[in-house]
């Protein structure tokens, strides 16, 4: 996957790229296949030594994440119901439908805005959304919330790292390991921090 957050592939694909890649990880259900947050750094950084204009890139991410996860969405209120048919199935319960409808009733503007940081709930929440019957106007707030705050995140951090490391479209591969790393931590302090939370409540 390297080579889809590489200097070359980005410059060379323009705007068009990023927005496809970004519309396709939700609104085309390819978030474990596409890079998401490193693609907007790297190209967050690119911009930074002027390969792209850091104005239109936070623009194309906003519109490529708000119109993939109404995509998704739609995909998600149209044939959940019709995917999720079986009784006692491991992936496809009925059962699923009803606890994604509680789930969103309870915590949904949450998971829309914060789940856009973790790559593969960014890729499930518009669709569960979808499934859960979670009302559209409401969705549809929380998701342009939850847009502008990950694309101005995560391209103004590397258009920042690329103003204060020299040459940092050179060492592109270490500086996002980095970032990756930093993600991982905090997901994993979150999840363990709910984990054991849940645990002194039970």
């Amino acid at each position: 996957m390297e080579f889809l957050v590489s200097k070359e592939f980005i410059v060379s694909g323009g705007y068009l790229l990023i927005f496809s890649m970004v519309f396709a990880e939700t609104g085309l259900l390819l978030g474990a296949f596409l890079p998401g947050d490193t693609l907007l750094f790297t190209s967050g950084l690119l911009a930074s030594v002027g390969y792209l204009n850091i104005a239109i890139l936070i623009l194309i991410c906003f519109l490529g994440t708000v119109l993939g996860d109404n995509l998704g969405y739609y995909l998600g209120k149209k044939y959940g119901h019709k995917v999720f048919h079986k009784k006692d199935s491991l992936l496809f319960d009925i059962d699923h439908i009803d606890k994604a409808e509680k789930f969103y009733k309870a915590h949904g503007g949450k998971t829309v805005i914060f789940g856009r940081f973790l790559p593969f709930v960014r890729t499930a929440a518009p669709i569960l959304a979808g499934v859960g019957r979670m009302n559209y106007r409401t969705f549809l707030i929380y998701n342009l919330f939850g847009a502008v705050l990950w694309a101005v995140t995560f391209c103004m951090l590397g258009y920042v790292s690329g103003l204060l490391i020299p040459n940092a479209e050179n060492y592109i591969m270490p500086i996002i390991s980095v970032v990756v790393g930093g993600s991982i931590l905090i997901a994993a302090v979150t999840v363990a921090r709910h984990y054991l939370k849940k645990r002194r409540g039970a």
